[in-house]
């Protein structure tokens, strides 16, 4: 399912929202441990797991940006700031395993826009994939077919 793009004050949020098979506390690991972290994105790196903590984001050309963690709740709530941005992750338990809402709020929509939220999204495949003992062949693909709906939504939404 599509992210869920609306206005909201001074810019944007998307939100995308999975229900997993899995118990929530297992999500928490592959958001929040770093073995686990790197299968589904590499270039993300936990150095302080608290509130006021830092995430280490790898810009594949020898320099590294600093994320802070702005809010936290063990097994449930990480956000961090993402350059003028946020990411919040939410993890609750429910009946059937555990719901993984996504939101990442954005000052303006930009033509990079739809890139973000294509990798968001196939990020999100390759974590239930995961759980779920699967791989997927190709990101690469699988990002291509989601860029192209998610240029589509913004386009009409923004």
């Amino acid at each position: 399912m599509l992210a869920v793009i609306e206005s909201s004050g001074d810019g944007y949020k998307a939100r995308f929202e999975r229900r997993l098979t899995h118990p929530a506390e297992q999500a928490w690991t592959y958001l929040t441990d770093n073995e686990h972290l790197k299968k589904w994105f590499p270039e993300l790196q936990v150095k302080n797991l608290n509130l006021g903590g830092t995430i280490r984001f790898d810009m594949q050309d020898g320099t590294f940006e600093e994320l802070r963690i702005v809010g936290f709740k063990e097994r449930s709530v990480l956000e961090y700031t993402w350059g003028e941005d946020r990411i919040r992750f939410e993890l609750s338990p429910k009946a059937y395993g555990s719901r993984l809402v996504l939101v990442e709020t954005m000052r303006q929509v930009t033509s990079h826009t739809p890139k973000d939220l294509a990798g968001w999204h196939v990020c999100l495949d390759v974590i239930e994939a995961l759980m779920d003992g699967r791989t997927i062949e190709s990101r690469k693909d699988n990002w291509e077919k989601w860029f192209g709906e998610y240029r589509t939504l913004v386009e009409t939404r923004v």
